[in-house]
């Protein structure tokens, strides 16, 4: 296996992109890491782009081919990956592996969707077939209602109150006002998240990401070069991928992301490293139980205390490890088949030193972490600095 190197990123603003339609956000996030690369088009041997539901949320199936032809890569393979709201994350591994492999040199990943032309009860009943249609859709379960289920039991078994989950959201909105391309780069306070009103108590909607439009891209290279293309390579080490039962029913425990972890000790692993090596992280925030869960499954805390590392402190710079960085999902958007890529975007700026006021201080290791579903779907990819 070849070691193999992030050398250009690209991303969008996030938000409701009114003017623009799905291949010109994937366009404009593509040429912009082309260009941050300093590589042109012919040099490109392969895509992936990662998009849950182009053709149920714009109308637009056979998106690989659609971009091939608006990039002018033809006649290059480009192909569509899915895995709900980690189909980001999973082109990226799809890009590591054929870069890895040797199959292909140079590959461009991307991720999009536009998801703002429809109103919300249409987003939501398109987002929850990423759950089990039959067991959990039919009978009226939607992702709040899924996360709710898991943000009650933690509560129950840890003792939490929807006021720590409540700090996840403030920290994180804290962090997307240092970020160009966040959707909500504003403060908010406490009294915000737990005024707001319930959508799946205990989840209100200022526990929850929004509905987005965006696009993320990256470059990728064999890390031996990567240094005739970028002075500031990025080595993604690790890149791991984990699944559980689709339903959450079928889970072996409502307070655990068990592919998560696993995903994670698979990365850790094969990196060589322990999560105390991590310091900044970008995990999947969905909803605020999100990230409690997250940041417990990836090893950063022990089970049952993850709900108090916002209030503390530890979670944010000066802290144990800086998480959400972008503002998350929560504050940054979540343009669902953009996110896991927009994660190794952002991880790929800190790590290179160009996060501007959002920097973490002699960053060397970071991690991404995104999720399908509610969890059937988990993909940990960790990165180095490499210059």
């Amino acid at each position: 296996m070849r070691r193999v190197a992030i050398i250009g990123v690209g991303i969008t603003k996030f938000g409701e992109h009114w003017d623009k339609g799905l291949r010109d956000l994937t366009l404009e996030a593509g040429i912009k890491a082309l260009k941050d690369a300093g590589i042109r088009g012919e040099k490109i041997d392969a895509g992936y782009v990662g998009n849950m539901a182009g053709g149920s949320f714009a109308g637009q199936e056979h998106i690989g081919a659609l971009l091939a032809d608006q990039m002018g890569l033809n006649p290059i393979p480009m192909t569509r990956v899915e895995a709900a709201c980690a189909s980001g994350g999973v082109a990226l591994r799809q890009g590591y592996l054929a870069v890895a492999s040797g199959v292909h040199d140079i590959v461009v990943v991307g991720g999009v969707e536009k998801m703002t032309d429809l109103n919300t009860n249409q987003v939501t009943q398109i987002l929850g077939g990423a759950g089990d249609q039959e067991w959990e859709l039919f009978a009226g379960g939607t992702f709040p209602g899924l996360y709710a289920l898991m943000m009650r039991r933690y509560m129950y078994e840890f003792k939490a109150t929807e006021e720590d989950f409540a700090w996840v959201a403030v920290k994180n909105h804290k962090h997307a006002t240092k970020v160009p391309y966040a959707q909500f780069p504003r403060e908010i306070t406490i009294e915000t998240v737990m005024n707001s009103k319930y959508i799946a108590k205990p989840i209100k909607i200022f526990d929850s990401s929004p509905i987005t439009d965006g696009a993320a891209a990256v470059v990728l290279a064999p890390m031996d070069i990567a240094e005739s293309y970028t002075k500031k390579p990025v080595e993604i080490v690790a890149s791991a991928q984990a699944s559980d039962t689709l339903a959450l029913h079928d889970r072996e425990s409502l307070t655990e992301i068990k592919a998560a972890r696993i995903a994670g000790e698979k990365a850790y692993r094969q990196a060589g490293i322990t999560p105390n090596h991590i310091q900044v992280a970008e995990v999947h925030d969905c909803f605020t139980i999100a990230e409690v869960l997250a940041i417990e499954a990836l090893g950063f805390f022990p089970k049952g205390q993850g709900y108090k590392a916002a209030k503390e402190g530890w979670t944010t710079h000066g802290g144990k490890v800086v998480v959400n960085t972008s503002g998350g999902l929560k504050a940054a958007g979540h343009p669902v088949g953009a996110t896991g890529v927009k994660q190794a975007v952002e991880i790929t700026l800190q790590l290179r030193g160009d996060a501007g006021e959002r920097q973490v201080k002699d960053a060397e290791y970071g991690l991404t972490h995104n999720v399908g579903g509610s969890g059937a779907t988990a993909v940990v990819h960790i990165m180095k600095r490499a210059f």
